[in-house]
């Protein structure tokens, strides 16, 4: 069973991590790759709100998909 809320935050921490909880490798590491290249410029040239905004879509992302697919394949 997937946790909706547990995906959730480990993507509000990390944005990937909740991804790879859920199983969407793909997407995981399309968060991480992000996180290492585009979020830090978010972060660091809009005061934090870009960058926060990119942490809760991806928490956002991980939390729907948990609750739409609550069992494992």
């Amino acid at each position: 069973m997937r946790e909706p809320m547990l995906a959730g935050s480990l993507s509000l921490i990390v944005p990937g991590v909740g991804q790879f909880y859920n199983g969407q490798i793909l997407a995981g590491v399309i968060w991480m790759l992000a996180l290492v290249t585009i979020i830090p410029g978010f972060w660091l040239g809009t005061g934090g709100i870009l960058g926060l905004l990119c942490h809760v879509i991806a928490a956002y992302t991980a939390y729907n998909y948990a609750k739409a697919h609550p069992v494992r394949v």
